[in-house]
C-alpha cells in the first residue's frame, strides 16, 4: 500500500503540474480579454481631428537597445510623429537598469549613460513633451544610497532636456505634482517609491519638500481630486495598485519548480514543492517591492480609500513587466511596465486585459471629453509599420459638470 502511494501521489502531482505548465505556456504571449470586451475591434473612435491630446504612458524603459534597433522606441517613434503639437510622454521608472545612474567610475555607468541617452536624444529629436517618474531601480533599488542615485538622475535629465517639469517630482519627495495638459485633462504624479523606500528618504524643508508629515501629503492629495471632480484626472505612478503578475503574488508554474531562476534564469534546478516556498513567501509577505509588504500595503491602502471616493480617474503604473488593465468602483487601473522586459502576467481574476509582450499603453483624450485606451505592441509581421494595437476601450467615468461644484 506504501509503494502504491510512494507512486501514485507522486505521479499525480507530476501530472498536475504538466497540465498547468501546458495550460500557462497555451496563453502566454496571447492576450486576455475580458468577456465583455472581446469584441472591441468593433468599437468605433471619434474623428482623429477631434482628438485634443495625446498621453504615451511607458514603464520600465532601462534596458532598451541602444544602437538604433530597440522595437519599443521604434513604436514610440511612431506616436511621435503623430502626435507632434498636442502630446507628451510619461516615463513611469526604472528608467535605468539595473541600478539606475551610478557615478562617474561605477561599472554600470557606462551602460547607464548610453541607454538613458538613447531615450533623451529621440525626445530631442522631436521636441517631446515629457515626464520622467522614478522607481526602485532609479534609487538603486531601495539601498540607503539610493536617494542620491535618484537626484543624480534627476539632475541630468533636467539638464538635458532643459525642463524641471522632465522630472516629477522634483527632489525625490512624494508630490502629488500636477500639470495641466488640456482643458478638461489633469495629470497628477506621485512617487511610490517614496513609500517603499528603506533608506534615506526627502520629507520637509530641508529636501525642499512642501511638507514635514506624511499624512499633510494625504490630505493634500484628496483636496486637489476634489477640486478637480470637474475633469478626467491621470495620475502617475511607478508602483501598480492592482496587478496579475509578479509583484502582484502571481508566479508560473516554473518558478515553483525552479525558483532559483529568480537570481538567474540559467539557474535551472528542479526543488519541486521545497522550491514553493519562494512564491509563497512573495505572494504572503512580500519583498520590499511587492504588494503584500507591509509598507506597500499600508500606501496600497490609503490611496485607494483616497482614489474610491471619486470616478474620474485613470490611474498609470510600471513595475510589472506587461500590459494589463482593471477597472475598479469606476476608476481605472493601468499597468504598462513591458518599455524594455517582459514577464509572466496570469489571464483572469478582476483583469479587463492583460498581455506579456513589449509594448505600451496610450491615453488619447477628445473635444468630447471621453479618454481611450490603446495598447500597442511591437508587431508580429513585415508591414510598414512597427506597431500594433492589440487593445483598444472607451474609459468610462463619472465627472462632476465645474458649474455644481460651485
Amino acid at each position: 500500500m506504501l509503494v502504491y502511494f510512494l507512486i501514485i501521489v507522486p505521479s499525480l502531482f507530476i501530472i498536475f503540474l504538466l497540465f498547468s505548465y501546458w495550460q500557462e505556456w497555451k496563453y502566454r504571449r496571447k492576450p486576455y480579454y475580458k468577456l465583455a470586451d472581446v469584441g472591441w475591434r468593433q468599437t468605433l473612435l471619434p474623428p482623429e481631428a477631434e482628438k485634443a491630446y495625446s498621453l504615451a504612458i511607458l514603464g520600465d524603459v532601462g534596458a532598451v537597445a541602444t544602437d538604433g534597433t530597440d522595437p519599443v522606441l521604434a513604436i514610440f517613434r511612431e506616436w511621435q510623429e503623430m502626435n507632434k503639437t498636442a502630446g507628451m510622454a510619461v516615463f513611469l521608472g526604472d528608467n535605468i537598469y539595473p541600478v539606475g545612474l551610478p557615478p562617474e567610475g561605477h561599472r554600470h555607468r557606462a551602460m547607464a549613460e548610453a541607454r538613458l541617452q538613447t531615450i533623451l536624444q529621440q525626445l530631442q529629436d522631436y521636441k517631446t513633451r515629457c515626464a520622467f517618474l522614478s522607481g526602485n531601480h532609479d534609487w538603486n533599488k531601495g539601498r540607503a544610497d539610493g536617494y542620491q542615485y535618484m537626484l543624480r538622475q534627476e539632475k541630468y535629465i533636467t539638464e538635458a532636456l532643459q525642463s524641471q517639469e522632465s522630472y516629477l517630482p522634483p527632489h525625490g519627495c512624494p508630490g502629488p505634482v500636477t500639470m495641466q495638459l488640456a482643458e478638461g485633462l489633469l495629470l497628477l504624479v506621485i512617487n511610490t517609491q517614496w513609500w517603499v523606500q528603506r533608506g534615506e528618504k526627502p520629507l520637509g524643508a530641508k529636501y525642499n519638500c512642501p511638507y514635514n508629515d506624511i499624512e499633510e501629503f494625504y490630505i493634500d492629495l484628496n483636496n486637489l481630486l476634489r477640486r478637480n471632480r470637474h475633469q478626467r484626472i491621470v495620475i502617475a505612478a511607478h508602483h501598480p495598485l492592482y496587478s496579475n503578475a509578479l509583484h502582484g503574488g502571481k508566479f508560473t508554474i516554473k518558478q515553483h519548480l525552479f525558483p532559483l531562476t529568480a537570481a538567474n534564469k540559467r539557474f535551472l534546478i528542479p526543488l519541486p514543492i521545497l522550491g514553493s516556498l519562494y512564491p509563497f513567501y512573495r505572494k504572503f509577505f512580500g519583498a520590499y517591492e511587492d504588494m503584500s509588504h507591509k509598507r506597500y500595503k499600508q500606501m496600497r491602502k490609503r490611496l485607494l480609500q483616497i482614489f474610491h471616493r471619486y470616478q474620474n480617474i485613470i490611474y498609470v503604473a510600471g513595475h510589472d513587466h506587461n500590459l494589463q488593465h482593471f477597472e475598479k468602483r469606476g476608476n481605472h487601473y493601468l499597468v504598462s511596465g513591458s518599455g524594455s522586459k517582459t514577464s509572466f502576467v496570469k489571464k483572469g481574476g478582476s483583469a479587463t486585459f492583460t498581455l506579456e509582450q513589449p509594448g505600451f499603453a496610450i491615453l488619447n483624450y477628445y473635444q468630447n471629453g471621453e479618454v481611450w485606451l490603446e495598447m500597442h505592441v511591437v508587431s508580429s509581421d513585415k508591414t510598414d509599420t512597427a506597431s500594433e494595437v492589440v487593445f483598444r476601450k472607451k474609459l468610462e467615468s463619472i465627472v462632476v459638470p465645474q458649474q455644481a461644484l460651485v
